[in-house]
Parts: structure tokens; sequence; C-alpha cells
């Protein structure tokens, strides 16, 4: 494996791939709390589905984690070598002339959302592992929704919450077309790429960012 990812192609192909598996998982994660929205019961129904079955605990959650740590860790080994490539092969390297704002700063947005990522856990995996696992409490199917309620009732947490999704819309603005690339999709789908790309950068942000300011306002 170390072998096969000392190759440069090697590296931007497995970091598509992880990208591409939590670009997946973020519409399901959407497509699960978007229904917060509309029906208690039904968010309580798949949380609680969610949350207790083995499949996705012991296998998908898992695998999901990994995935995460993998997309940061190979972004910031991206970074490192374009960097060192950079200072060898130019004199002068323009940033600005050679690529966009986005693909420029994708290191510093990728730290934004893995600071995020770290909150988010600490908001909803850590006290799940500690209901489930440490205090062994019985398992509530309704206390779901109220329990995402009361995660979004500080200014502050949802405040923190809408900046970590526009930062997400603008690290998705590139790279979602540069996954795809990557894995060979530069052909002629690619402005259907780029359109989906953006369309998607949009929507799947601002999904979360209206599921925080709902439960802040009606909580």
């Amino acid at each position: 494996m170390s072998g096969f990812l000392s190759s440069s192609i090697a590296r931007k192909v497995a970091m598509a791939l992880s990208a591409l598996f939590l670009i997946f998982f973020l519409i399901i994660h959407l497509a699960v709390n978007i229904t917060s929205l509309f029906s208690e019961s039904v968010f309580n129904e798949l949380s609680h589905f969610m949350g207790t079955n083995p499949l996705i605990q012991f296998v998908m959650q898992p695998v999901l984690i990994l995935g995460v740590v993998f997309h940061f860790v190979m972004g910031f080994v991206l970074e490192l070598k374009n960097k060192g490539a950079r200072s060898v092969k130019y004199v002068k390297y323009n940033g600005a002339a050679n690529a966009t704002w986005m693909s420029r700063n994708m290191i510093y947005s990728g730290l934004a959302i893995l600071a995020f990522i770290v909150l988010h856990f600490i908001d909803f995996w850590i006290p799940e592992i500690n209901h489930k696992y440490i205090e062994v409490l019985p398992e509530n199917p309704t206390r779901y929704f109220s329990e995402l309620q009361h995660k979004f009732v500080s200014p502050f947490r949802v405040g923190a919450y809408v900046i970590a999704f526009i930062l997400l819309a603008l690290h998705l603005l590139h790279g979602f077309q540069s996954a795809f690339q990557s894995i060979g999709f530069n052909n002629k789908y690619t402005k259907c790429v780029k359109n989906l790309g953006k369309l998607y950068a949009i929507i799947i942000p601002l999904g979360f960012i209206i599921i925080a300011l709902y439960h802040y306002f009606n909580h």
C-alpha cells in the first residue's frame, strides 16, 4: 500500500476516491437530517435505525472515520509534495495566474472543516458513545429530535456551523470537480461535472445551514 501511494498519480487517485466517498456520505447525512424540518417522528425513526443498526455502527461508521482521517492526511501530504515540487521546478510561481483562489487555499479550508468535524464529534458522536457503551443507558427511540434541537440553542455554536458550511461550500467548489478529474473524468463530460459540482457545493452546505438555523429559531 505504501509503495502504491508513493506514486504522485496514485496519491491523487486515492485522494479523489476518499473525496467521492465523503461526497456520497454528505448526501445521506443531509437526507436524514433534513427530515427534522418536516417530521419529528420520521427523523427519530431514521436516527434510531442508523444509531442501532449493527452494520452501520460497526462497519460503516469505522469506515467513515477512516475515510475522513485518510482524506485529510492525504490532503496534507499532497499539499507538502506540491509545495516541494513548485519550489524545485519554478523560480517564480505565480499561484494567482495558475490556479483559482479555492484551489490555492484548499489546505486552509480543509483545516477549518477538520476543526468543525472535531466539534461535530464532540456534539454528537461522543455523547452517543457515552450513552450506548459507557453509561449504557436504556435506548429511547424518541430522544434524537430533542437532542438535535438542544445542540442548536447557542448562537455561537450555530454561527460556527454556518461558517463551517460556507467553508465547506468553497472547499467543494474545487474539490468536487478535482475528484472526478483525478479519476479520469476529464473529457466531454467535464462541463457537466463542473456544473454538477457547483450545484452540489451550494445545495449540500445550504441544506445543513438551513437545518441549523431552523432549529435555532424553533427550539
